[in-house]
């Protein structure tokens, strides 16, 4: 689900654990957020509340750091960039845990769109790439 809306895209999230936790049928979209959300147990709470004006800074948005996992393996899954699906498989051959794999890429995306932020530039997608093969 894509829009600008803050309430609206938080209550995807809420909706989508819901829908979850009650085993009500799932999309191909919503199973892969409620296995991103499944593998946060620290986020549970907060979307059992179905709080959606509760502010938090960048670094400490569950809200943003699952949409981050989300954007990664939407990466993976088209090889966009050319090349990060490769990076992904030769990482997570080095690391035991997935996860773990990938939040060291979500930190690399983290600066990337950093860097476009205050630039304005879209980082070039072999800079991206360079970033995450110096991860292994």
């Amino acid at each position: 689900m894509y829009t600008n809306d803050r309430d609206a895209y938080r209550h995807y999230f809420f909706t989508v654990w819901q829908k979850y936790l009650s085993k009500q049928p799932l999309d191909a979209s919503e199973a892969q957020l409620a296995e991103i959300i499944r593998q946060h147990p620290q986020f549970h709470d907060l979307l059992n509340a179905t709080n959606l004006k509760v502010e938090f800074a960048m670094e400490e948005n569950p809200f943003f750091h699952m949409s981050l996992h989300l954007a990664l393996r939407e990466q993976i899954h088209t090889n966009r960039p050319a090349g990060i699906a490769e990076v992904y498989q030769r990482l997570c051959n080095v690391y035991s845990d997935v996860h773990e794999v990938q939040h060291r890429m979500m930190e690399c995306l983290c600066r990337m769109i950093s860097l476009a932020q205050q630039t304005g530039v879209a980082p070039e997608d072999e800079v991206y790439l360079n970033e995450l093969r110096k991860l292994s």
